[in-house]
């Protein structure tokens, strides 16, 4: 094995949740620019931090990737904690962090985090799928213990008084969610009715909020939609929109507070 391979071996015996995410593992430098691209105006940070504020805290960015959001969650909370179970993400996130002592990145997964009992305030996790009913990942795998398992793992972390905040697309509502479901085997109104009702039978609140991609140039535009949907299903849609640079795109956000229902706590003892 090269010792690419052999780190990456490692990581998936320590790890047997994580599940490659063909998007940003695959393609990193693209899904960089699809990153900067996202909520331009800041509406989802602003619910985020509205739901559960951070100044001062400790937080969480749970499958951190390269660390894109790391830095602008330092500058407010007293200590930011990046974990990241692909080893190569991994690495561009500890180097885009060079010398803030508030900032670690460290490896782990969602059901397994280094983290001590009641450690931390506030988990941040963006298009979780180790967080959903069944916890079905890229490809359809399946992790080991499916989404309570993580869930449960989260909950153990969280101190008291402290919250998760799952970040979801709306299947519903958007250009991106029209683009989801041409790409889609399974109805997306059938996968949004199962995922809220898998967060409300846990506990979460439900916040939609609606933003945009918003691209420097099209040819960007062109590299974000070919890694996430089908090549055939972004031609066609890049041809029906000629001019376009961005796109209308909605998101649901999932908050849980451990404190707030006592169904949560048989979830700790899992």
């Amino acid at each position: 094995m090269s010792g690419a391979a052999d780190t990456t071996a490692v990581a998936r015996a320590a790890f047997p949740d994580w599940v490659f995410a063909p998007n940003i593992g695959g393609h990193p430098d693209i899904y960089e620019i699809e990153n900067r691209a996202l909520d331009p105006a800041g509406h989802v940070l602003a619910a985020m931090r509205r739901l559960a504020p951070w100044d001062g805290r400790t937080l969480v960015d749970l499958g951190c990737g390269t660390g894109f959001w790391l830095t602008g969650y330092a500058r407010d909370a007293a200590r930011v904690i990046g974990i990241e179970p692909d080893p190569a993400l991994r690495a561009r996130a500890v180097a885009r962090t060079p010398g803030r002592p508030t900032v670690e990145v460290m490896p782990g997964s969602a059901e397994h985090l280094p983290l001590a009992d009641r450690s931390v305030d506030v988990v941040h996790a963006r298009f979780a799928y180790f967080l959903a009913p069944g916890s079905r990942g890229p490809g359809g795998k399946r992790s080991t213990g499916g989404g309570d398992a993580g869930l449960a793992e989260v909950l153990r972390v969280l101190a008291p008084g402290g919250s998760l905040i799952v970040v979801d697309n709306d299947y519903r509502w958007g250009q991106f969610a029209e683009l989801l479901a041409a790409a889609a085997r399974v109805s997306p109104q059938r996968t949004a009715d199962d995922v809220d009702a898998w967060w409300r039978e846990r506990g979460a609140t439900r916040h939609e909020v609606r933003s945009r991609w918003s691209f420097a140039s099209r040819a960007d535009l062109a590299a974000a939609l070919g890694i996430e949907v089908p090549a055939a299903v972004a031609r066609t849609w890049l041809a029906r929109h000629p001019t376009a640079t961005s796109l209308s795109c909605g998101y649901v956000l999932f908050c849980v507070s451990p404190l707030a229902d006592s169904r949560l706590a048989r979830l700790r003892a899992l």
